[in-house]
């Protein structure tokens, strides 16, 4: 894998103030009193939002919910459709943003869009924090994971499952020392407000490390991708899950989704620095990192 890197930009000094404790027998993080949820809800609405299945502006329902009905009609064989459609690379692509994280046995770490549970699964065996937190939109993904670790992973390191929205992440500032993100961010309709939310809740000098579908720049390349991701796709996701409309989505996300450089600027419009980012597969997959700069309290 190449690594890549881009110049800073001015970040946005505008910090919000939310509290929560976690409940590690619930799915849900408790909130304390005074978080104000809905008013952050109204603000990413409407302002920034887009159709993730295009790239285009429009209201943020569109894409949550269209998210949330494909994933959990598809939760309990998405692992497998990942594996078979990849031809196993998808793992070696989760170690791969694993071994970029910089974790230590004494970190905290949030795992945004975890889904089934392979990212904060990978870091439990991988890296052995503190403490997990698993997060995800989609109940029914979460119930996998859940049951996952009961199974497998339950002595490996305390991971607590809770039902997140990432552009409105009900954790206190300065949280986390480390974010971990994989095929999450492309289905967000504000990702700026995602990444400034993941932001908040590092602690200063904190990473972000985001495991993404991205554009391969070989142009040969990129058409056999292309055409893989339209046609086989859907094949695979009707094969596997018996759903390959969801798998359109799939595909039409993927190319709408920015490339490298433009997905780092991104990082730096929402206040990181040392954005960098390493392709994977001749670019079909990129995983990028990011900081939360060490001065930011």
């Amino acid at each position: 894998m190449t690594s890549h890197s881009t110049q800073n930009m001015p970040h946005d000094p505008h910090q919000h103030t939310k509290d929560a404790f976690f409940d590690t027998n619930d799915t849900k993080p408790t909130r304390l009193h005074g978080h104000n949820a809905s008013a952050k809800q109204a603000e990413h609405s409407h302002i920034h939002t887009i159709d993730t299945a295009s790239g285009t502006p429009a209201p943020a329902s569109i894409s949550e919910e269209r998210v949330k009905c494909i994933f959990s009609n598809i939760a309990r064989k998405y692992g497998l459709f990942n594996t078979c459609s990849s031809f196993g690379t998808y793992r070696l692509w989760l170690h791969a943003l694993v071994d970029y994280a910089p974790i230590t046995h004494a970190d905290t770490v949030l795992d945004i869009a975890g889904g089934t549970g392979d990212v904060s699964f990978c870091v439990a065996r991988k890296k052995k924090p503190a403490r997990i937190v698993c997060s995800d939109l989609v109940p029914e993904m979460l119930d996998v994971a859940k049951e996952r670790y009961q199974r497998h992973y339950s002595k490996r390191a305390p991971i607590d499952f809770h039902i997140v929205d990432a552009q409105n992440i009900p954790y206190a500032d300065n949280s986390f020392e480390c974010v971990t993100v994989a095929y999450g961010i492309r289905n967000m309709p504000d990702r700026k407000c995602a990444l400034q939310e993941i932001r908040r809740v590092l602690k200063p000098g904190g990473a972000c490390v985001c495991l993404e579908f991205s554009h391969p720049h070989n142009k040969l390349w990129r058409a056999l991708y292309e055409f893989y991701l339209r046609h086989n796709i859907p094949l695979w996701g009707k094969f596997i899950t018996g759903d390959a409309e969801g798998f359109v989505y799939l595909a039409q996300s993927i190319h709408a989704f920015p490339a490298q450089q433009e997905f780092a600027h991104l990082f730096e419009e929402s206040g990181f620095e040392r954005v960098t980012w390493k392709n994977c597969a001749g670019g079909i997959a990129a995983i990028h990192r990011a900081f939360k700069p060490c001065e930011e309290a």
